[in-house]
C-alpha cells in the first residue's frame, strides 16, 4: 500500500458527497483559498504520514458507507497514493467523490504530464472542482461552497475525452 499524509478522517459524512462517506482531509494545500473551512490542511509540513492500508481498514469497518470523499487540502497533490486507494475502494463496490481546488480543465491538462493524475480522474465518479471563493460563497449548492465550484459527472465526461464536462445539479 502506499503512505499518504493526511490531516485527518471523518468516518461518517453526509455533507461531502452522496449517501454516507467517509471522509479523507489530505494534508497539504497550494491554494491557500482565502475562507477555506480547512485552513490546517494548508501547510504540506503538517499532518500525519500514514498507510493507505490502515485507512482501507476504517473504511471497510462501516458497512454502511457509500464510498469514499478525498478533500483536503488537495487531493491531486497526492494523486498516486490516492489512486491506489480509490482502486482498493472501487473494489469494494463503492464509490469515489474527489474535492479539488483546481477546475477540471487544468487537471486535464495537468494529466497529460502526470500520469496519476489521470488515473484518479478516471477511477473517481464525481469532482467538485474550483477554488473556494469567499465572495461567491453560498449555502443553497450541494457539497460546495460557492457558486463557481461545480459537481461533474467524470464517468460521462472522462468517456468523452475531457471535450464536455457533464455535471450534476
Amino acid at each position: 500500500m502506499s503512505k499518504l499524509k493526511i490531516a485527518g478522517v471523518v468516518k461518517e459524512s453526509i455533507t461531502d458527497g452522496d449517501g454516507i462517506r467517509f471522509v479523507l482531509f489530505v494534508q497539504g494545500c497550494p491554494h491557500h483559498c482565502y475562507g477555506c473551512h480547512n485552513p490546517q490542511t494548508h501547510d504540506f509540513n503538517g499532518g500525519t504520514i500514514v498507510d493507505s492500508g490502515q485507512v482501507l481498514e476504517e473504511f471497510k469497518a462501516n458497512p454502511l458507507l457509500s464510498g469514499i470523499t478525498f478533500s483536503g487540502g488537495e487531493p491531486f497533490c497526492q494523486a498516486g497514493a490516492l489512486a491506489d486507494l480509490a482502486e482498493e475502494i472501487i473494489s469494494l463496490g463503492k464509490n469515489i467523490t474527489v474535492y479539488s481546488g483546481y477546475t477540471f480543465e487544468q487537471l486535464y491538462e495537468m494529466a497529460k504530464e502526470d500520469k496519476d493524475i489521470m488515473r484518479l480522474l478516471n477511477l473517481a465518479d464525481v469532482l467538485i472542482d474550483g477554488k473556494f471563493i469567499m465572495s461567491e460563497k453560498t449555502l443553497l449548492l450541494r457539497f460546495r461552497g460557492s457558486k463557481n465550484q461545480r459537481m461533474i459527472d467524470l464517468k460521462k465526461t472522462m468517456e468523452s475525452d475531457g471535450k464536455t464536462v457533464y455535471t450534476f445539479e
